[in-house]
Order: C-alpha cells, then structure tokens, then sequence
C-alpha cells in the first residue's frame, strides 16, 4: 500500500476525537500518517473556560497537552503551526511554516464570538471564545472589584462594581452563574460587602436560555434571581462604552465590564481556504461533512454548516463536534479500505446540562430524564469525564477530578468544600471517625449495666481507695481469702507481659506503668481523695469521654477533641491503667487535629462562624474606604 497522509486541522474537540479514533484505526497499518496541525500545543476544554475566569481552578486546568493525549499514538504527527491555506491541486496543507501533503484533509478550526458589529464590543467589551479571553476576563475583573473597592464617587463604585452579560446561552448563563459564585470571596479579598458586587443578564428574546426545555429553563432562572441576578429580558445592547452601555430603548445601563456571548461565527481564517461559505462564515458541507467544493476536504464541527436538519445548520455544541467528526472520519476509512465513502450525518444529541456556578445546575438527558442542582452538576461531572475515557487519557482524566473535586479553593465544588481543602486534611477524616467510636465503643460498657460506672461503685484501683480491712471473724474471713488467692497465684502464677505496639495472640500486653509515678501518685491522691470524690470523677469522666466521641464522629471542635484525647491517654498512662498497644491514640489524635474535621464534620461551618463573631466582636468589620463619604 502507498503512503497515506490524513492532516486534520484544528485541536479541538471534533479534532481531537477524530485523530484519536483514526490512530486507534489505523495503528497496525505503517502506511497511514496521521498529522495534527493546531497553533497550540495543547487541547482547550472549552466548556470550562467561565471556571477560568470566575477563578474556580488554575488557569492551566483546561489546557490538555497534546503530546500527553498522543504520547502513545506511534501514527500520530504533531504540528504546532498555523494553517493558512488549502492547495487542492497540489493536495498540500500550507501553514505559516511549511506544507504538508495529504490525501484528506479534516478541517475542524472552530468558532469565535460574534458581536454583530455592534460598537465598542471590540474596544470595552470581552468575550469568552478562546483560553486567552478567559484569562484577560479574569484578570480585568479582579482589577476593577479592586478600584471599586477604593473609589469614592457613587457613580463610578457601581459602574466599577457591575458585571453585565450579554446573551442567554450556554456560555452566558454558565459565565454570570461561576461569576455569581465568585462573588464572596472576590468581596472578602476586597474587604466589600458583597452585595455591592450586582450581575445583570440580559437577553434580546422575550424568554432566557431557549436552548433549554422551558421547564428547565425556568428552574434555572429562578435559582439565578434567589442568587441574586438581575434578568432583563427584551433588551438589546447596542453601543459598549468605558462605563456604560447604550440599550435598545435608549436608556443606559452602568457597567466597566460588558461580557458579550450573544452569538458565535465561523473563525475569520474561515474564508483563507477558498471554501463556500454560508452563514456566520460557516463553510457548507454536504451529509457526508465533505466540502461542496472538494470531496478529499472533510469540513467538521463548529466551522462546518450542513443545512439539512435545519436553515440554521447544526447547533454548535461538542455533541455536534463530535458527531460531525465521526461522520468524516468514517467516510475516510471507508475510501481508504476501497468502500464508498457515504455514511451521512445522523444528530444525536443525548442531552443538554448547564451549570450555573460549582454547586448548580439543570440537565435533561435524552428528553426524559429532568434533573437540577446536586444531581444535574453531579451528572455534568460525569459526563466530562466520560469524555476522558472515550480518548484514552487516564492522565486527563486524574487532573480533572483534581481540579473539579480536590484542589478548588473557598468550598466552589460539588461537594461544597468538603473534599478540598489546603492540606491532606480530607484523609485524616476515617482516623477521626475511628478514634471517635473507639471512645464511644469503650464507653458503652460504663453507661449501663452492672458494669456502669454511674453507680456508686468504686472502678479506680487507686489502694488509699480501697476499704480498710475489717477484725475479728471478719477478718479472719479476709485471712482466709486472702490465703486462698494467693494459694491460687502460686498454683497459677501471671503470664509474662510483653512489650509491643500491638495485640500479638497468646501474649501479654504491657502496661506502660506498672505503677503511677510517685508525683504522680501524689497529685492524683491530693485530688481524689476519697470515694465519694472517686464517684464523682468516674462520672464525671464517662460523660467527657462519650463527648470526645460524639464530638470527633460529627467533627466538631476537632482540635480540642484531639488535645483532650491525647490528654487523658497520657493521664491513663500515668496511672497504671494503659497498655502500649493502646498508644497509637496519641499520634492518631494529634493527626486529626489538623482541621479534620471541616472535611465532612460541622467543623466546616462551626469554625468559621466563630472565628466571623469573635472576630468582628474583637476587631469590627473591616473594610476597603473608611470614613464618613464611604458609599453606602
């Protein structure tokens, strides 16, 4: 067989998906090449770029690399260059840097914002269509929170301090809820009340989110008014400026930050390949994703517009990406294995989700199932790391439960903090529940029963405790006890203990004293001095344990918890009554010490609203402007 070159242009997810599944096709066949061409190194997850700019994960988190989803894909040739061109005659893919032969060609180089040319997008708005948009939307709404914070005129504070969002689909929506999200600790870092910080989204239609069932829809709407968001519907945006911007109805609306996601087109390097365009420069394509100009030119995704489903061409989605993509790529390897090359385009679209900050969100998968907030996100998650697993990238799939899950700062994950918080916390949080029920178990005996240590029965072996010995036939009596027990300790006389960190069967423990150290010994006399102190303290001490216990089980105040856990095993040490198999306690309560307990335990809110009353009782409130022009 002679060479065969396939270049798929664009690494994005129509073109990830397609190499991935022509290598994994091709991988025993030598003679087929397989050559990606993007202007990154890397894959951008697009469907996550509004966690980038409200803040939720690293800047990187979306950034795959390349060469880690290919690294074992021997067949796959990585270019990072610009594709400028497309000689059909001598069937080459030029880039900015060199040419590349090909006997089919797969062009997947997305889409960007479309502004409608509406004035001043370009000069004082931002959008949200690439990793670069992200990080400048980002970076410019820490500055102008930071300069509201600061400034004194009432006017400019709420034009610095309102973020506005134009357009009701998937990426609006999802950008003003991760933004909603940002809100308190953006305020907190700023030393703002956070409802100074106001969102406003605004959508030209009569309805919001009308790719959405209208149930769903309206469920998502209510969550973002509850949270707070201003809705405006049937309003047109028709000039940006510096500090406002220019509505349909003539009125104004104050804002330093306009986020304009009210349309997509087809990239502007679009119209470089010499391909018939349709509308919004999307380049048409027939049912089998081949331009209509070029039969070796497969046009796939975003970029591609097929108008036979609707006048509109399909929606730009990943499931449409991705669907397009299998179309070409089938079509290829049937031409290649000398079959016809007419397998058309079938929609699937399983189900739409969208998110609306860490916590919430709406899904409805295939039409029937209708799921909101925990659940929705919960299957959103799931699906994306599908998407992992469908390219081979176990790698990928790590770093996003990482990233989505583990290392997500100010509770903004699904599990509301719970399993993310600086430290290895989260896995100390079975050791705290362990040690929790080790002293509740322990205590179960001494609540009731015979064995209770509530009755008025002496359980401390201290001697000035015990009862004097009484005369006469009594003690005669004891003589004579006394004489057959220790008949009975000759006749059978104590195992030898054995020192260890743990139960060995057939084996003595040993205590860690045989007998309380002399000051030891004085101290504790000095404060238990008879039986009816005795009494008290064994009381007294059950009911503290049972409370260490319930205390660590639920996680709260898991620090003191801990210290008073390693206080009385010491004190047991000391007094005769602990085994060194018994000392793991020590290192094991000091463990969860450090903050366990906000991991699954009421820790996580007790804490912090101590340390928020104490502290505003202690210090006030502090605050970015202080005096008496501070807005209000």
């Amino acid at each position: 067989m002679a060479q065969k070159n396939i270049v798929i242009v664009g690494a994005g997810f129509a073109g990830v998906y397609a190499t991935k599944r022509l290598a994994k096709h091709f991988k025993k066949d030598k003679d087929v090449t397989i050559t990606l061409i993007d202007r990154h190194s890397y894959f951008t997850y697009m469907t996550e770029l509004h966690e980038v700019a409200a803040d939720r994960v690293p800047e990187d988190a979306i950034q795959y690399d390349l060469q880690r989803l290919f690294a074992r894909r021997k067949n796959v040739k990585l270019v990072t260059d610009t594709a400028t061109t497309i000689d059909r005659e001598k069937k080459l893919v030029k880039t900015k840097h060199g040419a590349y032969p090909y006997d089919y060609v797969m062009l997947g180089i997305g889409s960007q914002p479309n502004d409608f040319g509406t004035p001043g997008v370009k000069d004082y708005g931002f959008t949200l269509g690439s990793w670069e948009h992200a990080i400048a939307l980002k970076k410019h709404i820490q500055d102008v929170v930071r300069r509201g914070a600061e400034e004194h005129d009432p006017a400019k504070r709420k034009a610095l301090l309102s973020i506005v969002v134009v357009g009701s689909g998937f990426t609006g929506t999802e950008t003003i809820g991760e933004l909603r999200d940002w809100r308190d600790s953006l305020a907190k870092e700023n030393k703002l009340d956070p409802s100074e910080i106001t969102f406003t989204l605004m959508e030209m239609a009569p309805t919001i989110m009308n790719m959405l069932d209208r149930s769903d829809a309206n469920k998502a709407e209510r969550y973002l008014l509850k949270k707070g968001v201003k809705v405006m519907k049937n309003t047109g945006v028709v000039g940006v400026h510096e500090d406002h911007v220019d509505l349909k109805d003539g009125s104004t609306y104050p804002t330093s930050t306009l986020i304009w996601t009210a349309g997509v087109k087809a990239t502007d390097e679009a119209a470089k390949f010499g391909l018939t365009q349709a509308r919004a420069g999307r380049i048409v394509v027939n049912s089998h994703m081949e331009s209509q100009d070029d039969p070796d030119v497969y046009v796939v995704g975003d970029v591609s517009f097929f108008g036979g489903n609707s006048d509109r061409g399909e929606p730009q989605i990943v499931q449409g990406a991705e669907a397009s993509a299998k179309t070409a790529l089938t079509n290829i390897e049937n031409k290649m294995a000398g079959k016809p090359g007419d397998v058309d385009y079938k929609a699937s679209y399983s189900g739409f989700m969208v998110s609306l900050g860490s916590r919430y969100g709406v899904a409805n998968l295939m039409n029937i199932f209708h799921l909101s907030g925990f659940f929705a996100m919960l299957m959103k998650h799931l699906v994306n790391m599908l998407y992992f697993l469908q390219n081979y990238s176990g790698y990928y799939f790590f770093q996003y439960l990482m990233h989505e899950f583990f290392r997500t700062k100010n509770d903004r994950n699904l599990m509301r903090g719970h399993t993310s918080r600086q430290g290895n916390v989260l896995w100390a949080v079975p050791a705290r529940i362990f040690l929790g029920l080790m002293w509740l178990v322990d205590c179960a005996g001494k609540v009731s029963g015979k064995e209770s240590w509530f009755l008025d029965k002496l359980r401390l072996p201290f001697d000035w405790l015990q009862p004097a010995t009484t005369s006469g036939a009594s003690a005669a009596g004891a003589d004579a006890t006394s004489a057959a027990s220790g008949a009975a300790k000759a006749a059978a006389p104590a195992a030898k203990t054995v020192f260890s960190l743990s139960y060995q069967y057939g084996k003595e423990p040993m205590m860690v004293f045989d007998k309380m150290p002399n000051w030891m010994y004085t101290i504790t006399k000095a404060m238990i001095p008879n039986q009816n102190v005795a009494f008290f303290m064994q009381k007294s001490m059950t009911i503290i344990e049972i409370l260490i216990g319930l205390a660590l089980v639920a996680g709260l105040f898991t620090w003191l918890s801990g210290a008073v856990s390693v206080a009385f095993t010491v004190i047991f040490c000391l007094s005769g009554m602990f085994y060194w198999v018994n000392i793991w306690m020590i290192p094991m309560a000091i463990a969860v010490m450090n903050g366990s307990g906000r991991a699954f335990g009421l820790d996580k809110w007790v804490v912090p609203y101590l340390q928020k009353t104490f502290g505003k009782w202690w210090y006030g409130t502090p605050k970015a402007l202080y005096g008496s022009d501070t807005p209000k």
